[in-house]
C-alpha cells in the first residue's frame, strides 16, 4: 500500500461498536485488569497504556501515519512544532556538544538555538543555506547533529538534502531536517539521509488553521531517547488534537496539490510586478535553487515570498489593503494569509540577523490558500496599488 493510502486506512483497532471512524480517547489514564500488568506496562515490557502524557491511541495513530508518510521506522507527537523541535535537541545533545545549523530558519527557532542552548553549555555554528561547501568547514570535534529547514522560512531557499545528508553520514552525524514547510507530500528527506524529521502540525498538516501539534519520527534508537525525554518533560499532544490531525492527514495530499497548483499561479502572475523587487517561489525558474527543488521536491509547497520596492511602510500599506487575506501568525491554512516577517515571526531577531537571512523591511510571506486562484491574485494586486 502506498504512503498516501496508508495515511488514510491506518487507524486504531476498532472497539466493540463498530465504528468505522476512530473514537476519540478523551481519557487522562488507562487501566489495568491485575498488577502483574500494570507492574510489567511501567516496566516497560508491554506497549500497553498508562497515561496519555506518555501514550495514547489517537497520538500513536496520527504518530504511525506520519511514519508511513515519511518512511520513517519511529515516531513522537507534542504539543506544538516548537515542543517537537526543542526535544529533538534536548534529547540528544549534551553539554559541550555543537550543532550545526542554516542561518534561515524560524525565528523561535533561532531563540532555542542562540539563547537557550548555550545555556546548557551546547554550541553552535550557524552556515549559509545557499553555501553547502561552508557546511564541511563547519564541523568540530564535538560536531553533533545537523539541523536545517527545507525550504527555509519566510526566504523559501532551498538545501540539497543529498549533499548535506553525505555529508552527515560521512562524519557520523544526526541530521535532523524541518520538514514543515514542503510536508511529506512534497518532500521525504529520509530519503535523502535525514535521521530526524520534525513538524509543525498545526500548519499544512492540520490545513485549517484549528488545532496546534508537533511530530518528531525518524530512526527507532533517536525517537526512543526523544520519547523518554517527553515522556519525563510532558509536551504530549492531546488526544483530542491528535485525533483532529489524524483525520486531517486523510486530505493532505490533494490539499497540497491545489495549494501548490495555487502557489505556482500566483508566483507566475506576480513574478515581474513593478512594486515588487523579486519574488521567490521554489518551482519558478527563477529560484537561485530552481534545479535543487525540482529534483528533491514533488511540488513548490504552497508559499510564496517576495520584497516590496517601499521597504517597511510599504509592508504594511499592503498588508492593510488586503481585503481578503488573513493577517494571522499561522500558515499552512485553506485560508490565504499574508504575513509581514521582520515585524511579527522574526521580530526578535537583530536587524543584522534579519538582514542575514534576507529578511527585510519589505519581505511579505503568503502562505496560499484554496480558495479561487483568481480571487487570491486579485485581493494581492489590489493591495499592491496602495504600495
Amino acid at each position: 500500500m502506498r504512503p498516501i493510502s496508508k495515511a488514510i486506512r491506518i487507524q486504531t483497532e476498532r472497539t466493540n461498536e463498530g465504528e468505522h471512524a476512530t473514537p476519540l480517547f478523551l481519557t487522562s489514564s488507562f487501566c489495568f485488569d491485575n498488577a502483574e500488568d500494570m507492574r510489567a506496562a511501567f516496566a516497560d515490557e508491554t506497549d500497553d497504556n498508562i497515561y496519555s502524557r506518555f501514550s495514547n491511541p489517537n497520538s500513536q495513530e496520527f504518530v504511525d501515519k506520519m511514519c508511513a508518510l515519511e518512511g520513517a521506522e519511529s515516531g513522537y507527537a507534542t504539543a506544538s512544532g516548537m515542543s517537537a523541535v526543542f526535544a529533538s535537541f534536548m534529547a540528544l545533545l549534551k553539554k559541550g556538544d555543537h550543532l550545526i545549523a542554516c542561518k534561515s530558519i524560524f525565528g523561535s527557532t533561532h531563540t532555542i538555538i542562540s539563547k537557550y542552548l548555550p545555556k546548557y553549555g551546547i554550541e553552535y555554528t550557524y552556515v549559509d543555506a545557499a553555501k553547502p561547501e561552508e557546511w564541511e568547514a563547519s564541523i568540530q570535534a564535538n560536531t553533533k547533529m545537523i539541523y536545517l529547514e527545507t525550504p527555509t522560512n519566510p526566504g523559501l531557499d532551498i538545501i540539497d538534502l543529498s549533499i548535506v545528508g553525505s555529508l552527515a553520514q560521512k562524519h557520523k552525524l544526526i541530521l535532523n531536517v524541518d520538514n514543515c514547510f514542503a510536508t511529506p507530500i512534497a518532500q521525504r528527506p529520509i530519503e535523502y539521509g535525514a535521521h530526524l524529521v520534525t513538524h509543525s502540525a498545526t500548519k499544512w498538516i492540520d490545513g485549517q488553521g484549528r488545532v496546534l501539534g508537533g511530530v518528531i519520527v525518524g530512526r527507532r534508537d533517536l525517537i526512543k531517547e526523544i520519547y523518554l525525554f517527553c515522556r519525563s518533560s510532558g509536551p504530549a499532544l492531546s488526544p483530542f488534537n491528535a485525533w483532529v490531525l489524524s483525520k486531517s492527514l486523510e486530505t493532505l495530499d490533494v490539499r497540497m496539490e491545489r495549494h501548490a497548483a495555487n502557489a505556482l499561479y500566483i508566483a507566475q502572475k506576480l513574478e515581474n510586478h513593478a512594486k515588487i523587487n523579486w519574488l521567490k517561489y521554489p518551482f519558478l525558474n527563477s529560484h537561485p535553487s530552481y534545479n535543487v527543488a525540482i529534483k528533491q521536491m514533488n511540488n513548490g509547497g504552497g508559499i510564496v515570498c517576495f520584497e516590496l520596492k517601499g521597504g517597511i511602510e510599504s509592508g504594511r500599506k499592503f498588508l492593510d489593503g488586503l481585503k481578503m487575506l488573513s493577517l494571522t501568525a499561522n500558515l499552512g491554512d485553506t485560508r490565504s494569509i499574508a504575513s509581514h516577517p521582520a515585524s511579527t515571526t522574526h521580530a526578535k531577531l537583530s536587524e543584522e540577523e534579519r538582514l542575514a537571512t534576507n529578511i527585510t523591511g519589505g519581505l511579505i510571506r503568503i502562505s496560499v490558500g484554496l480558495e479561487h486562484k483568481d480571487d487570491i491574485l486579485n485581493d494581492i494586486l489590489t493591495a499592491l496599488e496602495f504600495c
